[in-house]
């Protein structure tokens, strides 16, 4: 995927948010926008421009927070910023590693509200370890938060879109780790992992992951579909397969119609992130 650089400009780069000094969940609700401000194709974060984004972000949080007054709602924006392609890069990762200025600005648009940030990795034919050493200087700063998605990890020989890829609980123990050591070199509050899903292989050995308290697992189900689908895959995947936290994605053009926040609240487990593409 190619993606042509536009310059917006950043504000509140330098203000942090105001963090509880503990782990946000269960106690918040995440309610993110996924995408890439490069790409209208890849989630409503790059769809819409700012402010309208942002706007249109603060008063879904505002129906989520009327929806359940028992949760504190705390909005995020969740950047792509590992895309994979399907082309290799000069290293032959077939990933492409967003330049500085654009994460700068997504950290600075979502600071300058009092939000987070989620970076969002699609490692194509990388690691997990090699992506995170690059994006540890914003993962060192108190607001910004990790995710991984396995649909765009490949084995060798195969390109991302080709078919589904899929991650092993060592991948997620690695970034537990990674994340736990910056947690406690910087003495920060802990950091959320999210680990998309919606197949069985997308996730292997989910046993096997090692929780830490300085890393709050969540895996989302990021399927999308109708109403029925989506529950469907939720008891297959986040239900039956337990690991500490979940979450659902949405998809504003794919789910027909979208679930209701009200069904949302009644699912078993009951969603710590929701997201919106």
């Amino acid at each position: 995927m190619g993606l042509a650089f536009c310059c917006v400009l950043a504000a509140g780069a330098d203000q942090l948010p105001a963090l509880p000094p503990g782990p946000l969940l269960p106690a918040d609700l995440i309610v993110t926008y996924y995408g890439n401000p490069l790409s209208k194709n890849m989630g409503i974060l790059g769809e819409l421009a700012p402010p309208a984004m942002l706007d249109r972000l603060a008063r879904e949080a505002a129906l989520w927070q009327k929806s359940d007054p028992r949760v504190k709602v705390r909005p995020g924006l969740e950047l792509v910023a590992d895309v994979a392609s399907n082309h290799p890069q000069e290293d032959g990762r077939y990933r492409q590693r967003m330049p500085k200025p654009v994460i700068e600005k997504v950290i600075g648009w979502a600071r300058f509200r009092g939000w987070i940030v989620v970076l969002d990795v699609q490692v194509g034919r990388s690691t997990v370890r090699q992506e995170l050493d690059w994006l540890r200087p914003y993962l060192e700063q108190p607001d910004v938060h990790l995710a991984i998605d396995p649909e765009f990890q490949m084995t060798r020989g195969l390109r991302p879109g080709e078919r589904i890829g899929s991650a092993d609980a060592e991948d997620v123990n690695i970034a537990v780790e990674e994340l736990a050591s910056i947690v406690a070199d910087r003495s920060l509050p802990p950091k959320i992992l999210i680990v998309h899903r919606f197949t069985d292989a997308m996730l292997r050995r989910y046993r096997r992951v090692r929780l830490d308290p300085r890393v709050q697992i969540v895996v989302v189900m990021d399927g999308y579909g109708s109403p029925a689908a989506k529950k469907k895959i939720y008891e297959r995947e986040i239900a039956r397969e337990p690991v500490q936290f979940a979450g659902l994605k949405l998809f504003y053009k794919n789910d027909k119609p979208l679930l209701s926040r009200q069904e949302i609240l009644r699912l078993d487990p009951k969603p710590c992130v929701v997201i919106y593409q």
